[in-house]
Parts: C-alpha cells; sequence; structure tokens
C-alpha cells in the first residue's frame, strides 16, 4: 500500500514538473510583467511570512531561512552551522503524536509523501526547503513531518561521528584541488578576521560535538529571527496556516521584542583591505587558478544596480564583457573570465575570476588589472550601457521561469527586507541606471591597489 501511494504520488509529481515546463514557455513570452504580486504578513509578532500566489500547479515550494548562518559559528569551531543543517535529516525525536523516526524512516517518510526536505547553511542564514503537492492530506501531513524534523533532531552521536568523519574526509578532497584551495585562501584573505573569512577545517569540524550541535540549535531556531516565503497552489489563508504549522513545534517565545530574544552577537563590518596582497602556491595542475579581488558592498548598498549593470559591462557578461574580449578574444589567455559583486547582509567580496597556463599567470593578471583601471578611469560607453540594459531586461523573465527560482527572489526579498514590488520594478530600476551612476559607483567601490591575487597552479 506504502509502496502504490509513493509512485502516485511521484508520477503525479513528474506530470506537475511537465505541465511547468509548458507554463514556463509562457511566461517566458510575458516579459518584465511576468512577476506576481508578493503579499507578507507578521503571524503573532513572531516570524514573517512573505508567498506568492502561482496556481499553474498543485504544488508549493517553500523556504524557512533563520538567522543562523555560519557567521555565528563560535571560534575554533567553523562549520557548526553547516553540520547543524546536515543533521537534521539524520532523524527525529518522537513526542507526543508523532514518532521517532532513524534517517532510513524519515527519508522513507518523505518519498512516501512524494515531497522533499533539504537544509543548508551560507554565512547569513540556514535555509530549509521544502517541495509538496499541496493536495491537503498530503500537504498537511508534510507540514507536520518538516516542522518536526526543524524542531526535533535526533543529532544521534553514533550518526554524528560518522558525518564528521564524512565532513573531515570531504576538506582533505578539497585541498588536492586547486580550484577549492584557491576559493578558501581568497575568503579568508579577502575578509580578514569577519566571521565571513572563517573556513571548516579538520581541527575545527574534529571539535564540534553533539552538545555543540544542540546548543546552537536550541539557540539561533528562534522564530523570532525566522522568516518563511512560499510560491505555489495556495491563496493567503493557506499560506499562513502552512507558516504556522511548520513553526507550531519551535519553542514559542513571548515576545520578539524581549531584551531575552536578542541572543545574536554585534559583528563588526568588514573591514576594507589597506595593501596590496598576492599569495602563490605551487600546484600540480594544467591550469593556474586565479582569483583577484576585494570586499564589496552589503545588499542593502544604494549602488546595488549600478553595480549589477557595470558589472556586466566589465565581467558578468560572458562573451560581450570586456574582460572577455581583452583576456580571452584578444590574447588567448584564458578560456573564460569573469567578475561578479557578492554581496550579502555586511559586504561580501567583488572576484575577478580566470584559468589560465601557469606560465601566462602574470600576463593575464596584468590585462584584468589594465582592464579594470581602465574602466574606472573613463567609464562604459553609452552603446556597452544600452547593450547590457538590453540583455538585462530581456534575460530578466529567465530569473522568474520556475517556481523554484521565483521562490529564490521572493526569499532574497524577505531576507534583505527589498521592497514588495521589487521584482515589478526590477527592470525599471535597471533602466534608470546612467553612466554617471556608474562611473561614481565603481570608482567608490573599487580599490585595485588594495587587492588580494591568489594564483595556484604551477611551480615554486
Amino acid at each position: 500500500m506504502k509502496t502504490s501511494l509513493f509512485l502516485n504520488n511521484r508520477v503525479h509529481l513528474n506530470i506537475c514538473l511537465k505541465a511547468w515546463v509548458l507554463s514556463a514557455t509562457v511566461l517566458l513570452g510575458m516579459g518584465a510583467q511576468a512577476a506576481l504580486p508578493i503579499e507578507h504578513a507578521r503571524v503573532n509578532d513572531s516570524f514573517e511570512v512573505y508567498w506568492v500566489q502561482s496556481h499553474a500547479l498543485p504544488m508549493v515550494d517553500i523556504e524557512i531561512d533563520f538567522d543562523a548562518g555560519s557567521r555565528l559559528d563560535p571560534p575554533h569551531k567553523s562549520g557548526l552551522a553547516s553540520s547543524t543543517a546536515m543533521m537534521l535529516s539524520k532523524g527525529v525525536k518522537g513526542k507526543a503524536d508523532q514518532k521517532a523516526l532513524d534517517e532510513n524512516q524519515l527519508g522513507e517518510a518523505w518519498a512516501e509523501l512524494g515531497a522533499g526536505f533539504a537544509a543548508s547553511a551560507g554565512q547569513d542564514r540556514l535555509s530549509i526547503t521544502i517541495r509538496s503537492l499541496v493536495k491537503p492530506e498530503l500537504l498537511s501531513r508534510a507540514v507536520s513531518l518538516a516542522a518536526q524534523e526543524m524542531a526535533m533532531p535526533a543529532f544521534d552521536s553514533t550518526i554524528w561521528r560518522r558525518e564528521r568523519s564524512s565532513f573531515i574526509s570531504s576538506i582533505k578532497e578539497g585541498e588536492t584541488q586547486p580550484a577549492s584551495i584557491a576559493g578558501k585562501l581568497f575568503q579568508s584573505h579577502v575578509m580578514g578576521s569577519h566571521p565571513y573569512g572563517a573556513i571548516p577545517t579538520e581541527k575545527s569540524v574534529a571539535a564540534i560535538e553533539v552538545r555543540d550541535l544542540e546548543a546552537f540549535h536550541r539557540v539561533f531556531f528562534n522564530p523570532c529571527h525566522a522568516v518563511v516565503s512560499l510560491v505555489g497552489d495556495v491563496d493567503a489563508k493557506q499560506a499562513l496556516d502552512i507558516a504556522k504549522g511548520l513553526m507550531s513545534k519551535l519553542p514559542e517565545p513571548k515576545r520578539c521584542s524581549d531584551a531575552s530574544q536578542q541572543v545574536w552577537p554585534s559583528i563588526a563590518p568588514v573591514k576594507p583591505l589597506v595593501a596590496l596582497e598576492e599569495l602563490r602556491v605551487p600546484f600540480k595542475s594544467a591550469q593556474a587558478h586565479v582569483l583577484m579581488g576585494q570586499p564589496g558592498i552589503p545588499r542593502s548598498d544604494e549602488r546595488y544596480f549600478p553595480l549589477l549593470v557595470g558589472n556586466y559591462i566589465l565581467g558578468g557578461g560572458g562573451f560581450v564583457s570586456r574582460l572577455t574580449d581583452q583576456v580571452r578574444e584578444k590574447r588567448g589567455l584564458s578560456y573564460s573570465v569573469y567578475s561578479y559583486f557578492s554581496p550579502q547582509v555586511q559586504a561580501g567580496p567583488f572576484t575577478v575570476g580566470l584559468q589560465t597556463r601557469a606560465d601566462q599567470a602574470n600576463q593575464a593578471i596584468d590585462v584584468v588589472h589594465q582592464v579594470v583601471s581602465e574602466f574606472l578611469r573613463d567609464g562604459p560607453t553609452p552603446e556597452e550601457l544600452k547593450a547590457a540594459k538590453d540583455n538585462l531586461i530581456g534575460g530578466f523573465a529567465l530569473r522568474i521561469d520556475s517556481n523554484k527560482k521565483l521562490l529564490d527572489n521572493v526569499a532574497n526579498i524577505a531576507w534583505n527586507h527589498l521592497p514588495l514590488d521589487y521584482l515589478q520594478t526590477w527592470t525599471q530600476q535597471v533602466e534608470r541606471v546612467s553612466l554617471d551612476d556608474i562611473n561614481q559607483a565603481f570608482r567608490s567601490v573599487l580599490e585595485p591597489k588594495h587587492w588580494v591575487t591568489v594564483v595556484v597552479g604551477g611551480a615554486p
């Protein structure tokens, strides 16, 4: 009976996904106005809920974001937030009418519902995603199971020792990969002593015990610092009921404004770099991996759109960017070269990346500095600006052409407290950017003379 139910749910889910392909095709032709309105409410002076009603499929996609990212890892225990997220799916405790489930039983329970649950931790937030059909008998069970998984993880010591060993093995494996080595060095040196610069190591993960997982979960899984985002075939009442159900098993705070709920440590802003720094790591690899950059901006920065449009011209536009033209097309130094900003709650990095032959690394680095210096000095041309706007605006529909992408956008809006009409006005914000806006933004943010440059590959 269970097998039959599981297969039926999976078949229904596959039919829904195929139907979504057709609806996405229609959406692509609708342009910027395809963005559906976002609704918002605060529940019981506690957590916030953002939702979009999308009735194309009988499904709902959900994201719960807790202010529990890796920036809150204790000193010398980097990797705790990620470990906590990973252990949520390794078994749950029982209570009242819900029985305890080991990791296999938990996986089977989700499979039987034809639904999914996943958790991961970034630097700012710990995110849980859920996908379910909206059939009442399936959705209610999925919500109840997710609530149990969030609130009552088993944190079994035997399983944690196994998973900790696997985590350490993945760290060791990363030390054999030049891209991983370069990324870690770049992050730690650009972010410096800020928690954004902390990297999980064998030692820091080995120091994590079950009591640390339990303490992290107890402190940071708090409805007062959570946001629930939903996209799918639900109305306002259903969205709020789902959100309440998901949070129903977490300890209920008396008032989120109470001082007792303000347990998060104050973190100083990311410090700007003050000198040029270059790190070279010999590594036997066909290509040298090069990363260059500095701290950028927080997501709340008003220069976000000028930097977005300007970076499309500089290195974010693929084959039409200046960096690609000068590094790849004219000199053949790299197959690809790119640049991007990573805004976070605090300033995330600005990164330029490429791979090249080890004997060409110095030349490629010089060309990048030349292109960036010319961009800062002269700015983009009117033709480049128009082409960038046309491409960004023309590609906007691709940013919201599935429930998953739309949910990513809604969760981003919710987490960063962006206006509810952000998606409706996105193309207008892009269109509004002027040459002066780009010039002022880039000149006030980028300082290539203080960049960190990491090169992994080549002889000593």
